[in-house]
């Protein structure tokens, strides 16, 4: 009875060791993540479909004191749309990466947020921070690229690109910032438009 006993025991630190060793891993890098995708969803605007998120953003007080002294950070937004398969890896149909960049300007005292051509100005970090998380209205794909009876399925990341920075930051894990990779199932059903119905034709009867 007493070996049995032991044997048992063993047997639950066996499992309590595996499940530390798959959980702990994730819980450290869900408590060390400053990125955090909260929602995201694709709305169709005439021949396009538009990419809207909501990404929460941490800065350690290290990184708020770089971007005031003139570091610039890019983050890039990835997204890809996909055919999942059963018995291989899902079938990419999009996949496209956006820029996104937060600077200080010494001179005018602002923080510029850069998206491509456009940019936007603020006083204070916080409000700048407010603006770069929160994405509407980025172009995506074109309608025509996917076909109605698809079951397609999308994913979104957001990263800071850190070849940008120096050499000597690159190799700082405090700078390594990266969100989960936030997956959806878009409802393409109900945003395409509805096909008109043909004209009937009526047959005369041959006099």
């Amino acid at each position: 009875m007493t070996a049995f006993f032991m044997h048992y025991c063993k047997k639950i630190k066996l499992v309590l060791c595996a499940w530390l060793l798959v959980f702990i891993p994730q819980f450290a890098v869900a408590g060390n993540t400053n990125l955090h995708i909260n929602t995201a969803e694709l709305v169709a605007v005439g021949d396009m479909y538009e990419l809207n998120a909501d990404v929460d953003m941490k800065f350690s007080p290290k990184v708020e004191d770089a971007i005031s002294k003139g570091f610039v950070l890019k983050f890039i937004l990835e997204f890809q749309l996909s055919k999942p398969r059963k018995y291989w890896f899902d079938d990419e149909v999009v996949t496209v990466s956006h820029e996104v960049a937060l600077n200080y300007h010494a001179l005018s005292r602002q923080f510029i947020v850069t998206r491509g051509e456009q940019q936007k100005t603020f006083v204070r970090l916080d409000e700048a921070l407010d603006d770069l998380s929160y994405i509407s209205g980025l172009n995506v794909f074109k309608k025509s690229e996917i076909e109605n009876e698809e079951h397609l399925k999308a994913a979104l990341l957001m990263r800071l690109d850190t070849k940008k920075l120096p050499q000597a930051l690159q190799a700082d894990d405090e700078w390594h910032m990266s969100s989960q990779r936030f997956e959806w199932t878009p409802n393409f059903v109900n945003q395409l438009p509805k096909a008109e119905p043909k004209p009937e034709i009526k047959l005369e009867p041959a006099k």
